[in-house]
Formats: C-alpha cells, sequence, structure tokens
C-alpha cells in the first residue's frame, strides 16, 4: 500500500472514532498501526572521477633518434566541462578557436610555418588538416635541410562503426656535406642533394556498437616513398584484427596482417613482404590482465617465423603499482624509408634483409599520490639482422653502407612525470643499453645512453614556458678508412616561451641547442650548433 493512501485510512478512521465516541460517549478502543512502508527520499551520487596521472605503456619498439630536422607537433589543449545535475543534460562547447597559424624565422636562415585546421565538422563528421615547414642552414657549405609536410583526415560516425580516412604528403630535403672539404669540391648542388617525398593513404573503420560480442578494425595503407638517384619505393599492405568477447573477462581475437614493399633503385630492384596471422586470448580481472598470442609469420624470401607475444599483469590490491612481464617478438622489413628516417645519408643500394627482435621483460609501473607517476622496465633483447651504419669505404665517405648485426642486449628503462594540474609538469627519461656477443666490434650508430627531461609552467595565466634536455652517448661509429671511434656525447638543451597578447594572438620564442654543441649523430656529419627563433600564432 502506498504511503498516501494509507494516511488517508488513517485520517477517515479518526474521524469516524471522534463522531462515535461524540455520539455514544464511549472510548475507542486502542488500535496499532503498522506502517508497511517508510519513503526517504535520495539523490543518487555521480562517480567521482579519480585524477590521477598516468604513463603509457612503454614503447617496446626499437627507438630511433633524428635531431637535423626537428618534426613540430600539433596538439591541441581542451578544457573539462563544468559539472552540472544529470537532470540538465550534457551542454557541450564549442572551442572557441578550432584554427590557428604559426610562423616566424630566426637564426641559421631558420623558416617556420605550422599551421592547424580543426574547424570543419558536423554532428556525426570531424576533420583535421595540418600544413608545417621548417628550413635551416648552417655555416658549412651545403649544410642545410628542410621539412615540409601536409596530413589531412577526417572520421564518419555511423550507428556502428566509425569510417576514418587520412592522406600525407611530405617533401624532406638533406645535403650530403660530410665529406672532407679540403680535399674535395662540389660546385654542383644537385650532386650532393638528396629529396625524400612521401605520398601516404590510410582507410580504416572501428566497430562502435557495445550490445554485440564481436568487434573489429580493419585498415588498409598504401604508400610511395620518392628519392633521387633512381630511388623509388612503393608500399601495400593491410591488417584486420577481430575480437569476440567472450564473458566479462576473457576475450577471444585473430588478426591477419601483411605488408608488401618494392624498391626500385639506378641497379637492383628488389621485392620485401612480411604476412602474419596471429590468434590469441586475453584475459582481465579485479587484479590481473594479460594476453597469449602466437604469431606465425612469412617473411622476405619464404622465411617462417614463430612470434610470440605473451604478457602477464598484475595490480597489487590496495595500490596503484601494476607489475607485469612478458616475451614479445617481432619482425621488421627495413624498407628504404626505414632506413632512411634513421639515417638520410644511406646509399640507395643496399642489400634488403629483415630484422627479427625479442624482448623478455620485467616492467613495474604506478602512481604516488596524486601527482606522480613513474614505470621502470628491465629487459633482455636478442636481435637477429640489426641493420647498423658505417659510412662507404669508397669515394669521399659522405654515403652509410648497412652491415648487419646478430646481438643481444641488456637495458634499463626509467621513467618519472610530475603533474600539477595545469600550472606546471616535469618529467624525465633514463634509457641504458649494453650490447653483448655481437658479431661486429660495435652496433654502430645506436646509442648506449639516453636521457630525456622536459619541464613546462604556466605563468600569470598568459605565459607558458618549457625546457628541455636531450642526452645521447655511448654512440659507435666507423669512417671511411674502416676506422671505429666512439663519437663525443651529444647534449641538446633548449627551451621556449609563449605570451598571450589577446586571445587571439600570442607571441612565441624557440631556443634549441643553447650550449652550441656541434655534436655528429653520424660520423663526418657536425651540427647545427644554437638555433634561435621566434613570431608569431593567430588563432581563428
Amino acid at each position: 500500500m502506498e504511503l498516501k493512501h494509507l494516511l488517508i485510512l488513517v485520517l477517515m478512521a479518526g474521524a469516524t472514532g471522534a463522531s462515535a465516541q461524540h455520539a455514544n460517549d464511549t472510548v475507542l478502543k486502542g488500535a496499532t498501526i503498522e506502517v508497511l512502508q517508510s519513503y526517504k527520499p535520495q539523490v543518487k551520487q555521480a562517480p567521482k572521477p579519480e585524477w590521477v596521472p598516468q604513463l603509457p605503456q612503454p614503447d617496446t619498439s626499437h627507438p630511433v633518434f633524428i635531431y637535423d630536422v626537428p618534426q613540430q607537433t600539433l596538439y591541441y589543449t581542451y578544457t573539462s566541462q563544468p559539472l552540472r545535475p544529470l537532470a540538465l543534460g550534457n551542454d557541450v562547447q564549442a572551442q572557441p578557436f578550432a584554427n590557428y597559424i604559426k610562423a616566424g624565422g630566426g637564426n641559421l636562415s631558420t623558416v617556420f610555418l605550422d599551421a592547424g585546421i580543426g574547424g570543419i565538422h558536423g554532428d556525426n563528421y570531424e576533420t583535421a588538416i595540418h600544413l608545417h615547414h621548417l628550413s635551416q642552414a648552417g655555416n658549412i657549405k651545403y649544410q642545410q635541410s628542410s621539412l615540409s609536410g601536409i596530413e589531412a583526415d577526417g572520421t564518419w560516425h555511423s550507428d556502428f562503426s566509425d569510417w576514418h580516412a587520412s592522406i600525407a604528403g611530405e617533401r624532406n630535403q638533406y645535403y650530403y656535406y660530410g665529406y672532407n672539404h679540403g680535399v674535395y669540391n662540389y660546385d654542383d648542388a644537385d650532386s650532393v642533394k638528396q629529396t625524400y617525398t612521401t605520398v601516404r593513404l590510410c582507410v580504416d573503420t572501428k566497430s562502435r556498437d557495445s550490445t554485440t560480442a564481436f568487434s573489429y578494425h580493419p585498415a588498409i595503407m598504401a604508400s610511395l616513398y620518392d628519392a633521387r638517384f633512381g630511388s623509388k619505393e612503393t608500399n601495400f599492405g593491410f591488417n584486420a584484427p577481430v575480437a569476440y568477447k567472450i564473458d566479462d573477462n576473457l576475450d577471444a581475437q585473430v588478426a591477419v596482417n601483411a605488408d608488401v614493399a618494392h624498391l626500385s633503385t639506378n641497379l637492383t630492384s628488389s621485392n620485401n613482404a612480411i604476412g602474419e596471422l596471429i590468434p590469441g586470448l586475453r584475459v582481465h580481472t579485479n587484479n590481473f590482465s594479460g594476453h597469449a598470442l602466437v604469431g606465425l609469420a612469412l617473411g622476405k624470401g619464404g622465411s617462417g617465423s614463430l612470434l610470440p607475444d605473451l604478457l602477464v599483469a598484475f595490480t597489487i590490491p590496495k595500490t596503484k603499482f601494476t607489475i607485469s612481464a612478458g616475451w614479445q617478438a617481432s619482425l621488421r622489413q627495413n624498407t628504404y624509408e626505414q632506413l632512411t628516417t634513421e639515417n638520410p645519408y644511406l646509399a640507395s643500394n643496399y642489400n634488403v634483409m629483415q630484422t627479427r627482435r625479442d624482448e623478455v621483460f620485467g616492467n613495474i609501473q604506478g602512481t604516488i599520490g596524486n601527482h606522480l607517476s613513474f614505470s621502470g622496465r628491465v629487459s633482455n633483447w636478442k636481435y637477429n639482422e640489426l641493420p647498423t651504419f658505417v659510412a662507404d669505404t669508397l669515394g669521399d665517405h659522405k654515403d652509410f653502407n648497412v652491415i648487419y648485426d646478430n646481438v643481444n642486449a641488456l637495458s634499463v628503462q626509467l621513467a618519472a612525470r610530475y603533474q600539477m594540474a595545469k600550472v606546471w609538469s616535469a618529467g624525465v627519461s633514463y634509457d641504458i643499453y649494453h650490447f653483448y656477443n655481437g658479431s661486429l666490434p660495435y652496433v654502430y650508430g645506436e646509442p648506449g645512453t639516453k636521457i630525456k627531461g622536459d619541464f613546462t609552467v604556466l605563468l600569470l595565466s598568459k605565459l607558458t614556458v618549457t625546457a628541455y634536455l636531450a642526452v645521447l652517448n655511448g654512440i659507435y661509429g666507423r669512417d671511411g678508412f674502416r676506422h671505429d671511434m666512439k663519437l663525443d656525447p651529444m647534449v641538446d638543451l633548449g627551451g621556449s616561451a609563449e605570451y598571450e597578447v589577446i586571445k587571439r594572438l600570442s607571441f612565441f620564442v624557440q631556443l634549441d641547442n643553447l650550449l652550441n654543441d656541434k655534436y655528429q649523430r653520424w660520423p663526418g656529419y657536425e651540427g647545427y650548433g644554437l638555433n634561435v627563433y621566434g613570431g608569431l600564432r593567430f588563432k581563428f
């Protein structure tokens, strides 16, 4: 019985009893009224989010270091919506300025441009376009480089899938200036100029229907990589992962991946393909998670490989610490694009071999308090046919050849970050590698020590100041006379500042290599030294 009906009956009974007592002058017998249901209004509390900084999963890919033309990063800052009662609905606020253009210049003949367009969107689609350019020239003859590019992508949301497409074009130009200028003289700039041009397309779709146990995310990629001196590489690949949710704690998955590359030069041509079938299981409970995947790969020349990917992770109860261990194996094609991204002074005619990499690791990550996050990883590596770079022994020694090495390594990777809301943050990472049992005297071109640090602070709500430190050490090289050498440590200290004059307009200044260190990443190629440039950012 509802409460209001019960109250009406009680009142009616009281009124009847009062009339009878008045008429008959009798007393109503005592009665017990039992309340069958009590009602207490309550408002359901919304779950409180935990604002805890989390480090991303450690990158298990082989590290690549490029400095000559640093890639400019496009980023946006999104503000959270104000908290409000659920009954008022979700009031989505449009970003005030979705587009920007940032331009400037400085010493070393620096010309800088960075622009983003993100205002083209609708209820079920959004797009973004990014343009960038950076060119520099040093004091050494032909010591100059430039990087220009445009990237565009868009996503369309249907009832069951998200469809995404992207297209990118890039022009990366270098000069082979790492020769002995006292012995050789090149008056024709075209004879030492190298230009890498890339066109890349990608289409993928991802399931978004949460009512079904199946999920999928297939993708198709194609690219053209063109270089001077008769070098051209085409690449076509696809991956098709499908997962099935068996229950709340167990998923089954299978993926089919393939990548086919064809390289043609002025002397040779070769095919370089990888195909892989990856079945496996993923498990996740309150404190345990992990997966067991096995890659059945077919590589160059029809060689077969078994590539395990095993991981188990345990979160210590009532803490924010996670301990994990695993074994991950992978196969890399060593395409012309991959190798020249590491060393742009590579000779185009090289022996193409694929690299197998196995890592057995233990990892810990977690947070202390609400601001400090950390991670640590200890790994044992085994590389088969690892590409290393040595100077050409013929001619002027300005080109590099590839020598493959079978080698093992022990590594320790440490990282930490402290984040204080939007006021300031600081991070540091330290990686050390010890190579052993190699088929070569040294792993040429691979740093043994890598240190990175960054700091960002917001002052007076309008001035943003950043600083960074990058150190590479333990790099060995071999010159054109087959002499082994240890390169001097690379130390790059720099920073930036940006001041917002008005909402739409701000000034910026960027400082790179404040120590004016003329280090050599590759033997014979001296760095630019101190670089200072600045300009304006306009948002619209």
